[in-house]
C-alpha cells in the first residue's frame, strides 16, 4: 500500500512540476479564414527540422490537438492533455529541444510537415525543466509552397486528370509523372521507344526531376521514355493498388494515364516496370494483377510479398505486431537487418499522434476496409499491438504470393519468365525473408520468376552490378516482345 501511494504522488507531482506548455496561433497575412483541423508540435533533439520527421525511421517526441473555428491572431494552448509520443507531455524527457508547430489544413498531401498549404513555424531552440511556469508562444510564420515544375529538353511533366478517382473523392484528382526522353527522342523524330516506367518508394516524389538536364539512360543499349510514378496521396503511398480507402488507382493508371500518355509520346506498346522498396511492391502487383498490360517487371527489394512474414511476423496466425513470443520488441528497421533501430511499437504509437500519411497508415489505407467514419480500419490495435482478425481478412487478397499459388494455373502462361525480384541479404526492413518464402512456393509451382540475391541492405543494394543484371533481364524481355510482333 505504500509504494502505491508514493507513485501516486510522485506522478501528480509530475504532472503538476511540469507547467511549461505551448501558445500558438496563426496571423492573418498566412490564413485570412478560421482554421478547424489538426494542431501538431515536433520536437527534436538532434534535427533543426523536426517536422520532416517519420515514423518510420525517427522516434521523435510529437504532440496533437485537434480544434475548430481558430481565428487569425487567436491563441491555442497545448497542455498537458494533448495526445503526445512517446509519453504523456509531463514526462517527455527534459532537456533542449528543436520546436516546430503545423497546423495541418489537410489540403491532399501526404507527410503532413511536408504538405503544400501547411502553415508552420520556424524552428527554435527551447528548454523543457522541471518546477518551470514558462509557455513557448509560438507563431506559425510559413506556408509550405505548392510544388513546381521545371521542364527542359529531356524532362517533362505529365499530368493527366482522372474521373475514376475525381468521382471516388468528390474532388479533381489527377495522376502526375516526370517523363524522361532519351536523346534519340530528338535525333531521330520517327522512331518510337519502349516505356520503362519507375515507381518511387516511400517518401519518393516526381518533383525530383524537376529541372534535371540529363536524357533518359537506356536499357543497356536500347532508348527508352522513362516514366517515374511516385502514387503519393493523402494517405500514404497507393502502390497503384484498387482500394476501399485511396480509390482505383490500378484503373486510372491503366485505363486513364497510360492511353494519354501514349498519345502524347511516341510510345511503340513495350511496357516495362521498375521499382524499389514500395515502388518495389507496386509493380510486382501491376505485373501480377494486369499481365497482359504490361512487358516485363523487375520488383527490388519490395514491401511484404507474403503476409505470413510480415517483418518476419505471420499475419495469418494473429502474431501480436509488437512483442514476440519471449516478449521482446518486435523490429521495424534494423541496421544490417540484425541491429534494431525502430520498433514496431514505436511507429504504430508515433502515428497515433501523426495521425494520416505516414507508413503504418499507409498500408491500412491500402489493404484495410473503410470504416463507419470513412477512414481505414487499423489492422493492429495501437497500444496493446494486437491484430485484428476481422481486418486482416480484407488484406488477405493483397498477399501476392498466396495470389499466385492460388492462381498460377490461370496466369502462368502470361506471367512465365516476365518477373525478376531482387533483394539485399541483409535487408533493413526484413523484406528479404517474406521473399525467401515465396520463392520457396513459387519452385514448388514451377513458376517462371527470377528470384536474384545481393549483398547489402534496403539502402546498399543498388550496386553497379545490381543494374546491369536489371538491365540484362529487361533487354531480353524486350527482344523476345519484338519477336512477337
Amino acid at each position: 500500500m505504500k509504494s502505491t501511494s508514493v507513485f501516486v504522488c510522485s506522478l501528480l507531482f509530475c504532472i503538476h512540476s511540469f507547467a511549461q506548455q505551448f501558445s500558438v496561433s496563426f496571423p492573418d497575412s498566412l490564413l485570412s479564414t478560421p482554421f478547424t483541423g489538426s494542431i501538431l508540435v515536433y520536437l527534436s533533439k538532434t534535427s533543426k527540422e523536426p517536422r520532416q520527421a517519420s515514423s518510420l525511421l525517427d522516434n521523435a517526441p510529437c504532440v496533437r490537438i485537434n480544434v475548430e473555428n481558430i481565428n487569425p491572431g487567436e491563441s491555442v494552448l497545448i497542455q498537458a492533455s494533448a495526445l503526445t509520443f512517446p509519453v504523456p507531455l509531463p514526462d517527455l524527457e527534459r532537456g533542449e529541444y528543436y520546436v516546430q508547430v503545423v497546423w495541418d489544413r489537410n489540403l491532399g498531401g501526404q507527410f503532413i510537415g511536408q504538405s503544400p498549404g501547411n502553415l508552420y513555424s520556424t524552428s527554435r531552440k527551447i528548454r523543457l525543466r522541471y518546477q518551470s511556469q514558462e509557455t513557448f508562444s509560438i507563431q506559425a510564420d510559413h506556408i509550405i509552397p505548392a510544388y513546381t515544375f521545371t521542364e527542359t529538353d529531356y524532362i517533362k511533366e505529365l499530368k493527366v486528370p482522372s474521373k475514376l478517382l475525381s468521382d471516388f473523392h468528390q474532388t479533381p484528382y489527377s495522376l502526375n509523372a516526370a517523363i524522361r526522353l532519351p536523346k534519340e527522342y530528338y535525333t531521330s523524330p520517327k522512331r518510337k521507344f519502349p516505356v520503362k516506367f519507375v515507381i518511387f518508394g516511400f517518401t519518393g516524389n516526381y518533383h525530383y526531376f524537376s529541372g534535371y538536364p540529363n536524357p533518359m539512360e537506356p536499357i543497356d543499349t536500347i532508348p527508352c521514355i522513362g516514366v517515374y510514378l511516385d502514387g503519393n496521396c493523402p494517405l500514404g503511398h497507393s502502390v497503384y493498388a484498387n482500394s476501399d480507402n485511396n480509390g482505383p488507382w490500378a484503373d486510372a493508371l491503366i485505363k486513364e494515364f497510360i492511353p494519354q500518355l501514349e498519345k502524347t509520346y511516341r510510345c511503340n506498346g513495350a511496357r516495362f516496370l521498375h521499382g524499389h522498396s514500395s515502388g518495389g511492391w507496386s509493380v510486382l502487383w501491376l505485373q501480377t494483377q494486369y499481365p497482359d498490360q504490361f512487358t516485363a517487371c523487375w520488383s527490388s527489394s519490395p514491401d511484404p510479398v507474403d503476409f505470413h512474414s510480415f517483418q518476419k511476423i505471420d499475419l495469418y496466425a494473429h502474431e501480436n505486431m509488437y512483442y514476440d513470443k519471449d516478449s521482446t520488441l518486435r523490429p521495424l528497421g534494423t541496421i544490417a537487418g540484425q541491429v534494431p533501430w525502430i520498433y514496431m511499437r514505436n511507429a504504430y504509437q508515433m502515428e497515433t499522434v501523426i495521425y494520416r500519411g505516414e507508413q503504418m497508415h499507409s498500408f491500412d489505407a491500402v489493404f484495410g476496409p473503410k470504416g463507419p467514419d470513412g477512414s481505414p480500419l487499423r489492422l493492429v490495435e495501437p497500444y496493446k499491438g494486437e491484430i485484428d482478425s476481422a481486418v486482416f481478412n480484407h488484406w488477405k487478397k493483397y498477399d501476392i504470393s498466396a495470389y499466385l499459388v492460388k492462381n498460377w494455373e490461370q496466369v502462368k502462361n502470361k506471367l512465365d519468365g516476365k518477373i525478376r525480384i531482387t533483394v539485399g541479404n541483409q535487408d533493413n526492413f526484413l523484406l528479404n525473408y517474406p521473399i525467401r518464402m515465396m520463392e520457396k512456393k513459387m519452385k514448388e509451382l514451377k513458376a517462371g520468376i527470377d528470384f536474384v540475391y545481393y549483398p547489402g541492405d534496403h539502402f546498399t543494394v543498388q550496386t553497379p552490378q545490381w543494374v546491369k543484371e536489371g538491365n540484362l533481364f529487361f533487354e531480353g524481355k524486350y527482344q523476345e516482345w519484338l519477336k512477337k510482333k
